[in-house]
């Protein structure tokens, strides 16, 4: 990483100077469940680093000591999301780090009453 934030694949003037499809081999799936926005990603302790690993996918790692979704480690890298997906995505199948997706089940959300409830009161304040 520079000390941009935006690692050495990035060029100021130029822009990415390695095209995102690169990072992934050109694979647009990791072939693990889709991963929304909101998954959470947590690294696994380990006595050592990873090999045969890119420096992408060690970065992923590091950001992710601490559970952080799928969007900020996108943010934090200025990666696209599908990149960071399949970057997630390998690491799964490594055993490297674990997710956490939000439940999905309509129960959990809240009805269309509530919501129009709320959105009446923001448009009060």
């Amino acid at each position: 990483m520079n000390g941009d934030g935006r690692g050495g694949w990035y060029d100021e003037s130029a822009g990415p100077l390695v095209r995102p499809y690169a990072i992934t081999n050109g694979r647009t799936s990791s072939g693990t469940a889709p991963l929304d926005l909101s998954t959470q990603v947590m690294a696994l302790r380990s006595g050592q680093e990873p090999t045969g690993v890119s420096p992408e996918h060690l970065e992923v790692m590091r950001l992710s000591r601490t559970p952080m979704s799928i969007a900020e480690i996108a943010a934090h890298l200025q990666l696209p999301l599908g990149v960071v997906r399949v970057i997630v995505g390998d690491l799964i199948g490594r055993g490297l780090v674990i997710t956490r997706s939000p439940s999905q089940r309509p129960a959990d959300r809240p009805d269309l009453e509530t919501l129009q409830a709320v959105y009446d009161a923001l448009l009060k304040l």
